[in-house]
């Protein structure tokens, strides 16, 4: 359709006053954008595609380690100026839009996470110059930034060898992962939240929690520590031989009997191991979780309670799709991946058939029980700290304490200390037997008010086979 004469005058004319406004604008204020580009790839920057790649947050880090080595120490860093639409455009738009008068300015740095106490300083926006394979590159490296609406990283490459551009790009990703500050690591990924949450993800401590902190029956632990450790430590025998390295271990028991505190030992236990975090709304990032699990090996996936996602598929009107991504993230690795998926729950009756009873999906399931008798005392010796309690009152209160879980334990102790402190005086046996009864108390009338003023059941299974609704809640991870 054919533009109206004023109209065609009108744009035209407007088009020139940018113009005029945005060359005002640069002169004065130093070098333009294009002449430094110009200058160093000696074509004209417009006349160049630009080969682009995003780039996550948790591995901006990984990258600018890469860049920063593939551009040597003879690269040339420029920042971007123009004001706040310089976090708005690609690299190809600064150069190539006739509206965008951009200017050469100061590099933007940040510190961004690379552990859990340790940071890295980056560049979160700027242009590297230096030479690769001969050709003259220039590299544009911005970081997300939500405050600017860039919710991805990003990657941009001129050089006027596109195929040698494209090079530059495949050679930064292998050495991202090569020299990724994620191995050995700790990652929790995170919906995204306010500020240090905000990039989607958190490093986490790993945890310090020796073997004998953790009390399960007999043969339990090692025979969980073998199938996680023990075939990673004779990866090599095995790939010799033609066999899997790829795993799945399942932890399954009432809630608070020590799932998460024996996965935190685990962890301990393997300190060579990259392992990533998931539980309630993030275990929808299990292929994401995969892919760092696989490219930063021998590592470990954990993924909390799965039966939040991996529930058989009849118990969902729409057929768990999320169910759909865990097991494609199991049958997805390779044989020979050093990777272990650690899964635990609650509930295992409701676990789907076709991730529990196929070969390389969970090939090991270990019930976690409420302990006996005798790890009762032992878990009251483990958490009553520096309190001297007698051995005759641990034993009563071990035979008093049937059907309670590890963290009804650890709460026992917390409470018998405060009892204790609220009157004044130093821990002894009749506090924490004042505290058990308390507890009891309080257990029973939880539950007489639940379940509409039935009897207490002392917490054992009730008639539908689910725990008690007393139960604790398990020891977080973090």
């Amino acid at each position: 359709m054919a533009l109206d004469p004023e109209l065609r005058s009108f744009l035209i004319q407007f088009q020139q006053v940018a113009e005029i406004a945005a060359q005002q604008q640069h002169d004065g204020s130093g070098p333009s954008l294009v002449e430094a580009l110009q200058a160093h790839l000696q074509v004209a920057p417009a006349s160049i595609a630009a080969v682009s790649k995003e780039v996550v947050a948790y591995r901006f880090a990984d990258y600018d380690v890469a860049l920063e080595q593939l551009a040597g120490p003879e690269a040339v860093n420029i920042g971007i100026g123009g004001g706040d639409q310089r976090h708005h455009m690609s690299l190809a738009d600064m150069v190539g839009s006739p509206w965008a008068r951009m200017t050469t300015g100061q590099v933007d740095w940040t510190n961004v996470a690379v552990g859990p106490t340790e940071t890295r300083r980056v560049m979160s926006l700027g242009i590297r110059l230096f030479t690769y394979r001969g050709q003259q590159a220039a590299v544009l490296q911005r970081r997300a930034s939500r405050m600017h609406g860039n919710g991805t990283g990003i990657i941009e490459v001129l050089c006027p060898e596109p195929e040698i551009a494209n090079e530059l790009i495949d050679e930064l990703t292998t050495l991202g992962t090569e020299l990724s500050l994620l191995r050995g690591k700790v990652l929790s990924l995170e919906m995204v939240g306010y500020e240090g949450e905000g990039d989607g993800f958190r490093f986490v401590a790993r945890p310090d929690l020796p073997a004998e902190n953790v009390i399960l029956p007999p043969g339990v632990l090692e025979r969980v520590t073998g199938h996680i450790s023990g075939i990673a430590h004779h990866s090599e025998t095995l790939r010799r031989h033609g066999q899997h390295l790829k795993r799945g271990v399942l932890l399954y028991g009432p809630p608070g009997t020590g799932k998460t505190h024996t996965v935190r030992h685990l962890i301990s236990a393997t300190p060579q191991h990259t392992v990533i975090l998931l539980s309630g709304q993030t275990l929808q990032f299990v292929g994401q979780a995969t892919a760092i699990a696989r490219n930063l090996q021998p590592s470990i996936v954990v993924l909390e309670d799965c039966d939040l996602v991996a529930m058989d598929r009849g118990f969902s009107p729409t057929g768990n799709p999320l169910l759909f991504d865990v097991l494609d993230a199991l049958d997805g690795l390779e044989a020979d991946s050093d990777v272990a998926f650690l899964l635990t729950t609650n509930r295992v009756e409701v676990l789907e058939e076709a991730l529990t009873q196929r070969p390389g999906r969970v090939d090991l399931a270990v019930e976690i029980p409420k302990p006996d008798e005798d790890a009762r005392r032992r878990l009251l010796t483990l958490y009553r700290g520096t309190v001297p309690y007698s051995d005759d009152v641990l034993d009563e209160v071990a035979a008093r304490s049937d059907h309670r879980t590890a963290s009804f334990f650890k709460e026992l102790m917390r409470r018998s200390v405060l009892v204790a402190a609220e009157a004044g005086e130093e821990p002894a046996d009749h506090h924490l037997t004042a505290a058990l009864d308390s507890l009891l108390a309080d257990q029973a009338t939880l539950d007489r008010n639940l379940l509409g003023g039935g009897d207490y059941d002392d917490g054992a299974p009730d008639e539908f086979g689910g725990p008690s609704i007393g139960a604790f809640a398990y020891h977080p991870l973090a």
